[in-house]
């Protein structure tokens, strides 16, 4: 594990990305709220914020740190077929919450999936990303 401890505490916080690709028709059931399993989105943000909490669990080496706020946000792109995660984590602490950021959209992703599979097998998880990372001495990063 890498030492942090003469790195000093600020805030940090972490965007990342995942798309989730379906068929059309299921991509109407998820956003009419007619899934069998019940509320896709809202079992998918749950799923995410627990990952994030969890992440020092599920990742080697990766610090546990004191996670200040976790938030999902789902966006239907109908053109494409697919439900575009956004997940943001936030902490003060001595090193980043980039990984926790990415296990949370990843997971959420995963969940989607989960909940949606009695009704298409064929769902495909897409890109995972980073998008933004803030704070400490690296400080602001985006993707362009």
């Amino acid at each position: 594990m890498v030492d942090v401890g003469g790195k000093q505490e600020t805030r940090r916080e972490a965007v990342a990305a995942a798309t989730v690709t379906m068929s059309p028709e299921t991509l109407r059931l998820v956003v009419a709220g007619q899934m069998k399993k019940g509320d896709v989105f809202g079992t998918a943000r749950l799923a995410g914020i627990m990952a994030a909490k969890k992440t020092p669990e599920l990742i080697p080496l990766c610090h546990p740190l004191p996670i200040d706020a976790v938030e999902l946000d789902f966006t239907v792109a109908e053109e494409t077929s697919s439900v575009v995660i956004r997940a943001t984590v936030g902490t003060t602490a001595r090193t980043g919450v980039e990984m926790e950021a990415m296990t949370a959209a990843s997971i959420a992703a995963l969940t989607i999936y989960d909940m949606c599979k009695a009704a298409e097998k064929g769902i495909a998880i897409g890109e995972i990303t980073l998008i933004r990372k803030s704070g400490g001495k690296s400080g602001l990063w985006q993707r362009s």
